[in-house]
């Protein structure tokens, strides 16, 4: 069976690869959340709301399908099954049903945070063994930081 090479030695390797299997499981669970909202959302700023969840389900799907690229250019299979998603995943959960615009908003600031917060570590993490990979992480994270701002902004 023929096997992908990495450039980076195996320790790099493993350290980076974590960093992107992380980010992968963040933004699928991301867009999983997002579309769950964008479903069940009400309230007086549902059509604005609605607009700008489908944004951040973009970006996540967008942002997963980059990360699991550079993790197989790299040599490290990414892993997005719906089991590994929902044992590994930090994204809060949304409840079932009818969900108010000002708990959508609240939550998704929360959710958005946290995930800005573990993006920073691995900005951190991957900046000596690979600093490309870094600069994708950091590009991710500018798109979340700007979608932060913007539902921080709807409170």
């Amino acid at each position: 069976m023929a096997q992908i090479t990495s450039p980076l030695s195996s320790d790099k390797q493993k350290i980076v690869g974590e960093a992107l299997q992380g980010t992968l499981i963040d933004l699928l669970d991301l867009s999983l959340v997002g579309k769950q909202a964008h479903w069940n959302l009400i309230g007086r700023n549902f059509r604005s709301l609605h607009l700008q969840l489908d944004e951040i389900v973009a970006i996540a799907r967008a942002g997963a399908d980059s990360v699991a690229e550079r993790a197989v250019a790299l040599g490290v299979n990414p892993d997005g099954r719906a089991s590994t998603v929902a044992r590994d995943s930090q994204v809060g959960a949304l409840e079932a049903g009818y969900i108010e615009d000002g708990k959508v908003v609240a939550t998704f600031t929360d959710i958005l945070g946290a995930m800005i917060s573990r993006m920073r570590e691995r900005i951190t993490a991957t900046e000596e063994p690979d600093p490309v990979t870094q600069d994708l992480l950091i590009e991710v994270t500018e798109d979340l930081e700007k979608q932060h701002w913007m539902v921080q902004a709807q409170r």
